[in-house]
């Protein structure tokens, strides 16, 4: 469907400041030496949660800024004293002079291993008996992304898939987007969409394309059938080729004056509705 706009692992204790509510005399006089190197910056209380919960890649240390007091924060403590993770309370200046002006922090972050790509054999395997996939064709606002993969997550998707080049990968911001959904989804990159379209079609996956000119409504497929749900990216849509390799294209109907949806929303739509035919056990 065309869319628009469519967290060091230490065995011992830290430092002796940690949980006083003070920072180091380090952090302060060197605020860039906060970020380790090679590693991904989780920003937010659900993401940083989140990580800490799955325990899926390694987290090496969680910072705090001082006057954060949601409760949530005891949680993310709690974890990381059990674990033996670092972490410590900076200044709020400190704690700012690592991210981006404006973004929504909430006076917590952790730095962690990449988010790690799962193998694209792996992720068809470890499918549940009637696999739903999604395809996505080009997305690279990392925001989108980051909503699609949280639908995906709620929606119980079996993993999504992206292209290597023209399209965001995972980033930061796409950690933060996601709520926290990306410690749970499975991604899977591909050099060649159409290439991986075709063994999906091998395994008897229907691939299903969306577009705004298509005949028929995404309610009027089958989601009962196992199923791989291509998007395309903000504005263009799907690629010509891509569109013409997928089994089926079908569409949202629209009613007002604006003819298209953001892809997040669209991902949304058209994955519950998928959820609502399986438990049902049919289409209508």
């Amino acid at each position: 469907m065309k869319g628009k706009g469519h967290g060091f692992r230490d065995k011992g204790r830290g430092t002796r400041d940690e949980g006083r509510g003070r920072p180091s005399r380090r952090d302060e006089q060197k605020p860039s030496s906060l970020r380790p190197p090679s590693s991904s910056l989780i920003y937010g209380l659900s993401p940083v949660l989140e990580a800490l919960r799955a325990d899926n890649r390694r987290v090496d240390k969680v910072i705090v800024a001082d006057g954060a007091k949601e409760h949530r924060l005891s949680e993310i403590i709690d974890i990381c004293r059990a674990r033996s993770i670092a972490w410590s309370r900076v200044t709020r200046e400190t704690f700012e002079k690592n991210l981006e002006p404006g973004v929504n922090h909430q006076g917590v972050m952790a730095f962690s291993a990449a988010a790690d790509y799962v193998d694209a054999e792996a992720m068809l395997e470890a499918a549940s008996e009637t696999p739903l996939f999604m395809v996505l064709d080009g997305v690279e606002d990392p925001r989108n992304l980051g909503a699609i993969l949280r639908v995906a997550e709620c929606s119980g998707v079996d993993g999504v898939v992206i292209p290597e080049r023209r399209a965001v990968g995972l980033n930061d911001t796409v950690a933060k987007s996601s709520a926290g959904a990306i410690e749970y989804v499975s991604v899977t990159k591909t050099p060649n969409l159409n290439r991986f379209i075709e063994k999906l079609k091998e395994k008897n996956i229907w691939v299903v394309g969306t577009s705004a000119d298509a005949e028929m409504s995404y309610t009027d497929w089958d989601w009962t059938r196992p199923s791989a749900l291509v998007l395309g990216g903000e504005g263009s849509g799907l690629h010509r080729l891509v569109a013409e390799n997928c089994d089926v294209l079908v569409k949202i109907p629209m009613y007002g004056k604006i003819d298209s949806l953001n892809v997040s929303v669209a991902a949304g739509v058209i994955l519950f509705e998928a959820r609502r035919q399986r438990d049902s056990g049919s289409k209508q």
